[in-house]
């Protein structure tokens, strides 16, 4: 990691890694919260597997081409951002929505090595790229950017920013529930983590959005 950084050959070997692993697992469907694998590897892999997959990217983008808006901005990885996934998405739907998306290759890093307070000149000059070109609602293109909200709220009002996770994840429940995949566990499920490296620091990184409980199994 970041994924924002590897090559698109790369993606799919680390992606078909993961879903044979889960086909292993026989599991009934996989989320692919990283945008840049939703970005690069979706449309390459997503008829190999026979569990249904989420990509985060074409799951909200047609949501967010339903906004009553003229301009969206889009801050996402290098990967993601070269990709176009968010304009192509949003313009299959709405053409007339203009996109702007810019990288953000830095901010991965912030986030991970807990450099929320010490790094606003570097969220600064990407917002300042961003307003020259005015934008109605900000998308934040990476899973990792909404934990920069504090510090971005600081540079421009925090109501600009859209988080895609919210949308998604009750995409995904509508979805589950209308094919009948919908569990009602009732508190009765468990919790799973399987990591290719370094549990420790993973566990440790976790921190910052999750209280990891379960013990995290190497692979």
């Amino acid at each position: 990691m970041p994924y924002g950084e590897k090559s698109k050959e790369q993606l799919i070997e680390y992606s078909k890694k993961a879903f044979d692993f889960f086909c292993e697992k026989n599991v009934k469907a996989v989320v692919m919260a990283c945008n840049t694998t939703s970005a690069t590897v979706y449309d390459i892999l997503k008829d190999d597997y026979d569990f249904k997959l989420y990509p985060i990217i074409q799951s909200v983008t047609e949501i967010l081409a339903h906004l009553p808006i003229n301009k969206i901005g889009v801050f996402a990885t290098e990967a993601t951002i070269n990709s176009h996934a968010y304009s192509a998405g949003i313009n299959l739907v709405n053409p007339d929505m203009e996109v702007i998306e810019i990288a953000c290759p830095e901010w991965v890093k912030i986030v991970e090595e807990h450099r929320e307070n010490s790094s606003i000149l570097e969220l600064k000059t990407k917002i300042d790229e961003m307003n020259l070109y005015t934008p109605d609602k900000i998308v934040l293109g990476c899973t990792h950017y909404p934990y920069l909200l504090g510090q971005l709220s600081k540079l421009i009002n925090g109501d600009i920013f859209i988080n895609p996770a919210r949308s998604f994840v009750e995409f995904i429940k509508s979805d589950l529930d209308s094919l009948n995949l919908l569990t009602d566990l009732s508190g009765i499920g468990k919790e799973e983590f399987f990591v290719s490296a370094s549990p420790s620091n993973f566990k440790l990184a976790s921190e910052v959005f999750y209280n990891i409980s379960s013990p995290v199994i190497l692979l």
